[in-house]
């Protein structure tokens, strides 16, 4: 908005310098000589004055933070990003969890175990060290926990069913569908159609707005995402059980 009354003004001077400058170069042409064609004509009863000063006064946009980003992540990019690391470690842990467990039943357990740990670990990352998450340290570790614990129970379900053919659905699923509209560079409503409100109930998307309003606004309803969570990881450890109980009927 500033940029555009900024070019809005400079346009305004210019095109007034322009007037000027043909007002004063009609008035010094000599009397009686033929003015330019090309020049425009002027209204001998005007004179011309110089813009007044308050004319000339440019506004500024003011603008005030509903909520000022914490000192350490003053460009919240930090915050941004948060959610990479998330899926990243949710893919990571499904993987190790999927290939060095081999008993389905034990898979369910791995995952709650890497949850736990995988949680902690980050938010001291992102909390403690780099000061990008900020509220509660307790919520902010159970909503890291429960996002990486999702994404794990949901390759191990695929993999449980189909083999490992399983962990590439759940990595595209995750990184390659979920994380693009996510919105954690820009909000939901800049995407396209529905493809924002569609990403909020991945696990990428769900899992960074409830770091966000725990972080910023943490009076805000939060309910959605932590049932959306929840949701993938119930539905990631049904899959284990379904696969425990195929493997077992033949």
């Amino acid at each position: 908005m500033q940029q555009k009354i900024d070019k809005q003004a400079i346009s305004g001077m210019q095109d007034g310098m322009k007037e000027m400058q043909d007002a004063l170069a009609t008035a010094s042409q000599p009397a009686g000589s033929q003015p330019d064609p090309g020049a425009p004509q002027q209204n001998p009863g005007n004179q011309t004055q110089a813009p007044d000063a308050s004319a000339m006064e440019v506004p500024e946009v003011t603008v005030t933070d509903a909520v000022p980003l914490n000192d350490d992540d003053s460009t919240g990019a930090g915050l941004a990003i948060a959610g990479l690391p998330l899926t990243i470690g949710g893919i990571i842990g499904g993987v190790l969890t999927s290939m060095l467990v081999h008993s389905r039943r034990m898979r369910a357990v791995a995952v709650v175990a890497y949850g736990a740990i995988g949680g902690l670990a980050l938010t001291l990352v992102l909390q403690t060290w780099f000061g990008i998450l900020q509220g509660n340290f307790g919520l902010n570790v159970l909503a890291a926990g429960l996002a990486v614990a999702a994404t794990a129970a949901l390759i191990n379900g695929f993999v449980s069913l189909i083999g490992p053919g399983g962990i590439a659905i759940g990595a595209v699923l995750t990184m390659f569908i979920g994380n693009p509209i996510a919105s954690l560079q820009a909000p939901k409503e800049f995407l396209a159609g529905a493809w924002g409100d569609i990403g909020q109930f991945l696990v990428p998307g769900a899992s960074g707005t409830l770091l966000r309003n725990l972080s910023y606004f943490p009076d805000a309803p939060m309910a959605m995402q932590w049932w959306a969570l929840i949701g993938w990881f119930a539905l990631g450890i049904a899959l284990i059980l379904v696969g425990h109980l195929k493997a077992h009927s033949k």
